[in-house]
């Protein structure tokens, strides 16, 4: 795209200012770093220009204290830019195994599906974050015709980031924009946990 003009332009009756301000399905996937940092990044842009955001947060656990989630709270509380709600589902399943437990995670996935279709439907927020919500797809815990079907029908100018690895093919067809983060090298890979300030 040189000097911001795109390959093509389709023949949809748009104008160029309806094409711009249309609604985006985005995808992070891929198994590299940086997924949710880039839809948090994309966050910021969006608590500048005033927008309504929603984070569902579905596999980081309730009891972490990510760097984000504090930024975008002081930002959202700030009176400045759009407003912040930020919504954690369970106890962050992928990290947190405990036996007995996958039905109840699963319930509150579906839970925190069914309330983003709700705050869809009422146009709560103009950009809803969904943070790893390939893993629910993934694990059959919400049906992904169902994502599919309604974040391609969702009204109004309502932007969704998904992240997560795995990203189902039925997703990424529905997507507008789609980056897959690929991994050339990670601490992990030579015994290094996650550390203050990188990961969280």
């Amino acid at each position: 795209m040189p000097q911001g003009r795109p390959a093509s332009v389709p023949e949809d009756g748009l104008t160029t200012r309806q094409r711009r301000n249309r609604p985006l399905l985005i995808v992070h996937t891929g198994p590299g770093k940086g997924k949710s940092t880039a839809a948090f990044g994309l966050a910021m842009r969006a608590w500048n220009q005033g927008w309504p955001i929603g984070v569902f947060q579905f596999v980081k656990s309730a009891k972490w204290r990510v760097g984000e989630e504090r930024a975008l709270r002081v930002l959202g509380d700030s009176g400045e830019g759009g407003t912040v709600s930020w919504h954690k589902m369970g106890e962050g399943w992928s990290w947190i195994q405990r036996p007995g437990r996958e039905e109840d995670h699963a319930a509150d996935a579906r839970e925190g599906w069914e309330q983003i279709k709700r705050d869809l439907a009422a146009e709560t927020f103009q950009l809803y974050v969904l943070d790893e919500f390939t893993y629910p797809m993934k694990w059959g815990w919400v049906d992904v015709e169902d994502v599919v079907e309604t974040l391609r029908a969702r009204p109004g100018t309502q932007h969704v980031v998904v992240t997560g690895r795995d990203a189902d093919p039925r997703l990424l067809d529905a997507a507008d924009l789609v980056t897959e983060m690929g991994k050339v090298k990670h601490p992990m890979d030579t015994g290094q946990k996650g550390q203050k300030g990188i990961e969280w």
